[in-house]
């Protein structure tokens, strides 16, 4: 990234030879992640961020799908992103049934009869279903869910921002989203993924920019990173992958031999890097400083929202504990060589930061 700041600097577009070596050195990051994704690159763009590829996607499967309907059907613990404009849709037309958020089950997961009988409703137009979630963990039935869209004639818009690189890659969607956060890349990489077969329509007037599915042109640096992160994360996912499994299972034991402590998620069919866990009697914020106090970073709250202090919607979804939740994400270990020793430290200071946090709660 340092490096193309210098040699990337040029409008991609222009014919001179700095534009050239620009256009040169997009072309073959595009081509690293399209490979990567098993796609062709020219169904691979990139947005400024995931939320915003995600925002990109919908709005292009929704225009394209305008006589059809306008009903959007999603699962009740989908990135804010898509619940709100779900949510804003049906507000602005005055009827609740433009936007089907469909149930989950105690483990976060998809229920499949309901997302059945939703998008069996007059004027479903456009699905969108994360591959897995970024909070609890939990894989989504994509093949079986996808397999359903496809009897109505409704394309599924699939968010992997939570797991891309870090998970098998999935190829049950009609569109593809994900983030290079996910696998150490950089901030400001979105990915799109709109293969030729899918109907997709910017709405607006066209651009020339990222197969005229964007507005906005990419910044060349970042995309490299991103680009140069998947090569180097690619060939030791399958292990990074088992080493993090390992990790949060003894997070997930550890926490739960904390007294009223629910472990949320499924715990085999998940996400290998991330967990939340809710502590009875705990303010989840209090203990994000407490655990910050001591060189323990955490989350807390939603993962798509924390920066709200909102109670997390996928916990409420799920039925489990809204308050007192934290979020561990592992990072990769390129990223984080010491990460078992810092698993190690969360796992020594809990038990006393969860009863530090109760006493305050109990005390006031």
């Amino acid at each position: 990234m340092a490096a193309a700041w210098e040699a990337g600097w040029a409008d991609p577009r222009r014919l001179h030879a700095e534009g050239r070596q620009a256009r040169r050195l997009l072309d073959d990051a595009r081509a690293v992640l399209a490979e990567g994704l098993g796609i062709a690159p020219e169904s691979l763009s990139f947005a400024p961020s995931g939320p915003a590829a995600l925002r990109t996607g919908l709005e292009g499967l929704a225009y394209a799908a305008r006589r059809t309907g306008s009903r959007l059907v999603a699962s009740a613990v989908e990135h804010s992103t898509i619940l709100l404009a779900g949510r804003h849709a049906a507000a602005a037309a005055s009827d609740p049934q433009q936007f089907g958020q469909v149930a989950v089950d105690l483990q976060g997961r998809l229920d499949l009869d309901r997302w059945a009988a939703a998008l069996a409703l007059p004027g479903s137009a456009v699905a969108a279903l994360q591959s897995a979630n970024g909070e609890v963990g939990t894989r989504q039935p994509l093949r079986a869910a996808h397999e359903q869209c496809r009897r109505h004639g409704i394309p599924l818009l699939v968010d992997a921002t939570a797991g891309l690189g870090r998970d098998a890659t999935p190829t049950d969607y009609d569109v593809l989203v994900g983030d290079a956060r996910s696998f150490a890349g950089p901030a400001g990489v979105g990915l799109l993924v709109v293969p030729p077969r899918t109907r997709w329509r910017r709405p607006g007037p066209p651009t020339e920019l990222e197969g005229g599915r964007i507005d906005v042109e990419p910044v060349l640096p970042l995309v490299l990173g991103a680009a140069e992160a998947w090569a180097q994360s690619a060939a030791a996912q399958a292990d990074d992958a088992a080493t993090a499994r390992a990790l949060i299972d003894r997070l997930r034991v550890a926490a739960a031999q904390i007294i009223d402590t629910e472990v949320v998620g499924d715990p085999a069919d998940r996400l290998p890097h991330v967990l939340t866990c809710s502590f009875l009697l705990a303010d989840g914020e209090t203990l994000v400083t407490e655990l910050d106090r001591q060189g323990i970073g955490v989350a807390s709250g939603s993962a798509c929202t924390s920066s709200t202090l909102e109670p997390s919607h996928v916990l409420a979804a799920m039925g489990a504990l809204t308050h007192g939740n934290i979020r561990i994400t592992l990072p990769m270990e390129s990223v984080s060589p010491h990460r078992d020793a810092d698993v190690a430290a969360l796992i020594a200071a809990l038990p006393a930061a969860v009863a530090a946090v109760r006493g305050q709660v109990a005390g006031r």
